[in-house]
């Protein structure tokens, strides 16, 4: 993780969201799942929008590709525990919330939209950092042990792929006020066994 960036969340996770994670695991797995699908997804779709940014696309792949290696995963430990993919993906309106406040213009809101990318997978590793020193089961404490730090790396990619474009104070200034969005968007959401 570089050092330079303020990445420091704005809001700490209360240990109620962790109770209502380990009171329906499974559906939290259900979730989590979506989530790694659409991550990798998310990554897939700056290649699709920015296809002539040539400087980024490689680390973008590697990222899905990772993402997706997630979502494999994840799909595993379900399978073992006769857990299915949930029918529908559910709009999360923790995500959409946040889009909402990127701005409009091309440069900027995909400045935004990668800033975005950064707090959400710093907010992804503090939550599966939570589930991992505090899940009952010692295979999923070392399992999610290891995607926190996965997590905790990703976002740092995103604002280092935004440095290509974008001067660094220019990014932190923005990345601090999404941090403040951030934390109050997701303190007024209701806990439920989903990452979100």
């Amino acid at each position: 993780m570089s050092t330079k960036y303020n990445l420091k969340l704005s809001w700490d996770t209360p240990v109620e969201w962790t109770q209502a994670v380990l009171s329906d695991f499974d559906s939290f797995l259900q979730d989590h799942a979506d989530c790694e699908r659409k991550a990798s997804s998310m990554a897939m779709s700056f290649i699709a929008k920015c296809p002539d940014r040539n400087e980024i696309i490689p680390e973008l792949i590697e990222t899905a590709l990772e993402e997706l290696v997630h979502f494999k995963l994840v799909y595993e430990v379900m399978e073992k525990r006769g857990v299915s993919l949930k029918n529908d993906m559910p709009q999360d309106e923790y995500i959409n919330q946040l889009i909402k406040a990127c701005r409009s213009g091309r440069e900027e809101r995909l400045m935004d939209r990668m800033i975005v990318a950064s707090v959400v997978e710093a907010r992804g590793a503090e939550r599966f950092r939570l589930v991992a020193e505090n899940h009952p089961d010692a295979e999923m404490q070392k399992f999610y042990d290891m995607l926190w730090k996965s997590e905790h790396k990703h976002s740092d990619i995103f604002l280092r792929l935004a440095e290509h474009y974008w001067p660094f104070d220019q990014i932190n200034d923005r990345l601090q006020v999404f941090l403040e969005k951030e934390g109050n968007i997701l303190s007024a959401l209701p806990f439920k066994p989903a990452l979100h």
